[in-house]
C-alpha cells in the first residue's frame, strides 16, 4: 500500500513548519508516507495549484492522496481537490472566501474533509470555514485559537490522527 499525504504550506511559512512536522510525525507513525511541497518564492495561489496538480499526477498510479493544508495552503489544497481526485482534505485556518481568492472559489470536491480554524483568527475570519463546512458537509472544529493555530497543536494532531485512522478504516470497506 503507498499511502501519501502531502502538505501544502502557507503564504508566510515554509514546507517543514512547527505544524507540518507535528503532522508528519502522526502521519508517519500511521505508516503513511509524507511529502511537502515548498512554495517558498511563488507568491500565486494560481501557480502553487498548478505545482500541487504537477505532484498529484506525477505519483500515479500510487493510490489518492490526502491533502493537507494550511492557510494559503488550505485553498491551494481545495483547489487542486477539486480538479483531481484525492482521499481527502484536511485544513488548518484555509484562506477561503477572501478578497482575492473568491472570484476563483472552486466547487467543494466529493471527498472526506476536516476543517480546524481558530475562533480569534485575525486573519482568515472562522465564518469563511464555516461557510465552506456547510457547502461539503465537512468535520468542522473550531477552537480557542488564532491563526497560527500553534497553541492548539497537541488537539489537532489527535483530530488528525483520527482523520488518518477514518481514511484507513474507509479504504479497508472499499
Amino acid at each position: 500500500m503507498n499511502r501519501q499525504v502531502c502538505f501544502s504550506h502557507g503564504q508566510e511559512s515554509g514546507p517543514w513548519g512547527t505544524k507540518i512536522r507535528a503532522l508528519a510525525e502522526v502521519a508517519r507513525d500511521s505508516g503513511w508516507n509524507v511529502e511537502s511541497l515548498d512554495y517558498r518564492g511563488i507568491e500565486s495561489a494560481g501557480d502553487r495549484v498548478t505545482q500541487l496538480l504537477e505532484h498529484c499526477r506525477s505519483t500515479e498510479p500510487a493510490e489518492p492522496m490526502i491533502l493537507v493544508g494550511s492557510s494559503m495552503g488550505g485553498y491551494v489544497a481545495v483547489a487542486a481537490a477539486a480538479r483531481y481526485p484525492v482521499a481527502g482534505l484536511f485544513l488548518l485556518a484555509p484562506a477561503l472566501y477572501i478578497p482575492g481568492y473568491e472570484e476563483i472559489m472552486p466547487a467543494p470536491p466529493d471527498c472526506p474533509t476536516t476543517i480546524v480554524h481558530g475562533w480569534h483568527d485575525d486573519v482568515v475570519p472562522c465564518t469563511s470555514s464555516v461557510r465552506y463546512g456547510a457547502a461539503c458537509a465537512a468535520r468542522l472544529i473550531l477552537v480557542d485559537g488564532g491563526h497560527r493555530l500553534t497553541e492548539n497543536l497537541g488537539a489537532i494532531a489527535r483530530y488528525f490522527q483520527l482523520f488518518l485512522d477514518e481514511a484507513d478504516s474507509t479504504e479497508e470497506r472499499s
